[in-house]
């Protein structure tokens, strides 16, 4: 079965190739730009009719034959036109999941030369071939150096280049046949995530958030205590930032990218060595939003990345064969004894479990993973194999 992997690479630029590229991604953000204030323009004209595709079709025609033959917008056509189409692509994708109203998604706004930087091109003959080494010629655009070189030659259409941090990558997928890897030293495990510890296991196992990323944090902290007076700018009162302030940006999104980067690495590496071990694992479903609405421990979730958890072992399932459930998010494995099966009310302050019942003492979050493991005795879960089809429903928990 084939699967979609990505590939990311952080290009070797010198000043001339950052020069481009920027202007590429401006140009990308003055189509997605035009092309959303002239939709919305539409909206009150009673005379036009149609879909929001069908009126960016219009709009994209009007730009191609009208717009950039103008005098002021010349600029435009030293660029790629595979820019611009991919700008409206993205523009109509980003309406579509708008007027989704499953996905709930919000309104397109305008893209701001703040943000990061990112722009797409794409191949109009098909796939074309990325050959492995510290080089890759992007359709349109040129051949470029990469930092790290592509490990195998390799087949692909579309490419994302983006800047972050000052950093400019490109991104690609290719498709590949992936032969699941079936070495597990142990059948079953409960994992029990927290703030104080990452992951308790139900063998006595712990995994620790690594202390680089607090340290990352402690640093960042301070950098933005120290420069809380400077003047960042404001554009509706028309202040300008001052230049000290424009490099205090650049130095925050390097902390921020920092702080990504330490938490990407543990949770890759924590995940794959889980798979690479167990054989069936069991998690909680947990209500990541709903705890994020207690300010005392908002800070400390998002940094932890739970969620992520669950998504890199949820996709590693077919790499590594193992099996995943979602234990149903009501189940008390917190306030129950997994000893007697009694159950008591646990504050999140106690971090040791006391049995009121049959005297047992253990620590919280043992407890509660050893009862994940135990929950498939007493209920059905939603398990999912590593071919990715779904087993029994949860009670009451979301499907993954």
């Amino acid at each position: 079965m084939l699967i979609m992997y990505a590939i990311k690479r952080e290009l070797k630029l010198n000043n001339k190739e950052k020069s481009f590229m920027k202007g590429c991604a401006g140009f990308s953000r003055f189509v997605y730009n035009h092309g959303l204030s002239l939709l919305k323009a539409t909206w009150d004209i009673a005379e036009i009719s149609g879909s929001d595709s069908k009126r960016l079709d219009a709009i994209k025609k009007v730009f191609t034959n009208i717009t950039k033959k103008q005098t002021e917008y010349l600029w435009t056509n030293k660029y790629s036109s595979r820019i611009y189409q991919n700008a409206f692509r993205d523009l109509k994708k980003a309406f579509s999941r708008w007027r989704d109203p499953k996905i709930k998604a919000d309104l397109p706004r305008f893209k701001k030369k703040k943000h990061n930087c990112s722009f797409t091109v794409d191949s109009s003959n098909g796939k074309v071939l990325v050959k492995e080494g510290k080089k890759i010629k992007i359709p349109t655009l040129g051949s470029f150096r990469l930092k790290e070189g592509i490990p195998y030659n390799c087949v692909s259409q579309t490419f994302t280049i983006s800047r972050e941090a000052g950093k400019w990558y490109v991104s690609f997928a290719i498709s590949a046949c992936q032969i699941p890897e079936m070495k597990h030293s142990q059948k079953r495990v409960g994992i029990d995530l927290g703030i104080k510890t990452f992951a308790t296991l139900s063998d006595g196992n712990i995994l620790e958030a690594p202390s680089s990323l607090k340290k990352a944090k402690t640093k960042l902290e301070k950098m933005q205590w120290r420069n809380r007076n400077k003047v960042l700018g404001n554009r509706r009162s028309e202040i300008l930032a001052s230049k000290n302030a424009v490099k205090y940006y650049q130095k925050l999104r390097k902390k921020h990218k920092r702080i990504t980067n330490i938490r990407e690495d543990f949770l890759q590496k924590t995940t794959t060595l889980l798979a690479k071990t167990y054989q069936h694992i069991l998690i909680e479903d947990l209500n990541i939003k709903g705890m994020m609405a207690n300010h005392k421990l908002s800070n400390a979730l998002s940094s932890l990345g739970l969620y992520r958890f669950r998504e890199l072992l949820s996709y590693k399932q077919e790499c590594f064969g193992f099996l995943l459930t979602i234990v149903d998010r009501w189940f008390p494995s917190s306030k129950t004894c997994s000893v007697c099966g009694n159950i008591q009310d646990m504050p999140l302050i106690e971090r040791v479990y006391h049995c009121q019942n049959c005297g047992q003492v253990m620590d919280r979050d043992l407890n509660a993973s050893i009862n994940l493991e135990g929950w498939m005795n007493n209920a059905d879960g939603l398990s999912v194999n590593a071919c990715g089809q779904e087993g029994a429903v949860s009670l009451g928990g979301s499907r993954n």
